[in-house]
C-alpha cells in the first residue's frame, strides 16, 4: 500500500481528498497544524480507519517536516495545507507569508531531501510526485471580459492571499526546474460544498439564513465566480497525482459562472424549499439580504478554462452548480452540529490528544 501525505487533510478541501484517497487504497497521513479553519470532525467517520493517521505539525517548521518524511517515507504529497480568506490576508498577511510561502518552501526542501535519502530506491523516487494546489486568483482579474484563466495567463495577483499563492506556484516551478522535483501544480476555481468553513459565501449565506441574520453581499454582489464542487475538485486532483505530467500546470474549473448576488439568491430560493420553518420573523430568506461595503480590491470576475485537463485526463464535473449546491445545503442541514460546534467554539476541543 502507498503511502500519501496529505497537508491541511482536516480543511475543507483536503478533508474530501483524504475520504477520496482511502476510497483509491492509499494509506493516508494527514498533516495539519489545526488552526481555525481545521476541524476533525469533518474526519470522525475515518479516523479509526487502520490507513489513516494524523500527525499535527507545522508544515513551516523544517523539524518538523524532516521528521515526517523519514518516519512515513511518502510515495507522493498532496500539498493542501494554506491561509485561504481573502479578508483574514487583509487584515492580518503576516500569516499567510508563512503558512502558503514559507510553509512550501519548506516542504518542497523536505521532499528534496528525503528522495535524495531513498535515491536508491529508484522505482519509488521514479514514481514519486509533489502536487501543489493553487487557485485561480494568483492570475488576478478578468473584469468583465468573456476570456477565461488558461494554463497560459499571466499572473497579477490582487491581495496578500493571492500573492502569497503565487509565490509558493513560482516555488514549486523553480524547485522542479532547477532540481529535477517531480512536481506539478493546479490552480481551481471557487469550490463549494460540504464541511466548508463558515467564514466563506455559501457556508456562512446558509448559516446566517438559517439563524435569521442579516445576509451581507459586498458592493452590489456583482462579482462573478466560477463555482466547482469540491468533490469534483478532488477528483481531478487524483487524475492529476495518477495520470498528470511532471512539470506541468493544469487549470480546473466547474463551468458554472455566477454572479455572487445570484448565488446567494438561489440559496435563499433553496432554503425556502428545504428549510421552511424559518426563524421568527423571516417570510422569505432572501429578505434577509444587505449589501454591504465592497471589499479593498475586489476582483470583478473569475473564469478558467479546463480545457486541458479535460482533454489529457479525461475530467470533467459530475456536478452542476445548482445539483451541487442542493447537495450542499442538505449536507448543512443534516449535520447541525457540525457547524453549530464551530459557532460556539467547541469544535476546538476535538484537538487534545488526536497527534500520532
Amino acid at each position: 500500500m502507498k503511502t500519501l501525505f496529505i497537508t491541511g487533510g482536516a480543511g475543507f478541501i483536503g478533508s474530501e481528498a483524504v475520504h477520496q484517497a482511502l476510497e483509491r487504497g492509499w494509506r493516508v497521513v494527514n498533516i495539519d497544524k489545526l488552526t481555525y479553519s481545521g476541524n476533525l470532525a469533518s474526519l470522525e467517520d475515518i479516523a479509526d480507519n487502520p490507513h489513516y493517521s494524523l500527525l499535527q505539525a507545522d508544515i513551516a517548521d523544517p523539524s518538523a517536516m524532516q521528521a515526517a518524511f523519514a518516519t512515513h517515507k511518502p510515495d507522493s504529497v498532496l500539498h493542501l495545507a494554506a491561509e485561504t480568506h481573502v479578508d483574514r490576508s487583509i487584515d492580518s498577511p503576516a500569516p499567510f507569508i508563512k503558512s502558503n510561502i514559507v510553509g512550501t518552501f519548506v516542504l518542497l526542501e523536505a521532499c528534496r531531501n528525503f528522495l535524495k535519502s531513498i535515491k536508491a530506491e529508484e522505482e519509488k523516487v521514479k514514481n514519486f510526485r509533489f502536487v501543489h494546489i493553487s487557485t485561480d486568483e494568483v492570475f488576478g482579474d478578468l473584469a468583465t471580459s468573456s476570456g477565461r484563466f488558461s494554463e497560459k495567463t499571466p499572473y497579477a495577483p490582487s491581495s496578500p492571499y493571492s500573492a502569497s499563492k503565487a509565490s509558493s506556484d513560482h516555488l514549486v516551478r523553480a524547485w522542479h526546474r532547477t532540481y529535477g522535483l517531480p512536481t506539478m501544480i493546479t490552480n481551481c476555481s471557487n469550490n463549494y460544498g460540504p464541511r466548508q468553513f463558515p467564514e466563506k459565501l455559501i457556508p456562512l449565506t446558509l448559516i446566517h439564513a438559517l439563524s435569521g441574520e442579516t445576509l451581507p453581499v459586498y458592493g452590489q454582489g456583482q462579482q462573478i465566480r466560477d463555482w466547482l464542487y469540491v468533490g469534483d475538485h478532488v477528483r481531478a486532483l487524483f487524475l492529476v497525482l495518477e495520470r498528470g505530467r511532471i512539470g506541468e500546470t493544469y487549470t480546473i474549473g466547474g463551468f458554472g459562472e455566477k454572479r455572487n448576488i445570484d448565488v446567494v439568491r438561489t440559496l435563499c430560493e433553496l432554503l425556502n424549499t428545504l428549510s421552511p420553518q424559518k426563524p421568527q420573523g423571516v417570510s422569505d430568506y432572501k429578505d434577509l439580504i444587505r449589501f454591504v461595503t465592497d471589499r479593498p480590491g475586489h476582483d470583478v470576475r473569475y473564469a478558467i478554462d479546463p480545457t486541458k485537463i479535460c482533454e489529457e485526463l479525461g475530467w470533467k464535473p459530475l456536478e452542476n452548480f445548482d445539483s451541487g449546491l442542493r447537495k450542499t445545503v442538505e449536507w448543512y442541514l443534516n449535520h447541525e452540529q457540525w457547524w453549530r460546534s464551530i459557532l460556539d467554539g467547541t469544535y476546538h476541543g476535538e484537538r487534545l490528544g488526536t497527534s500520532v
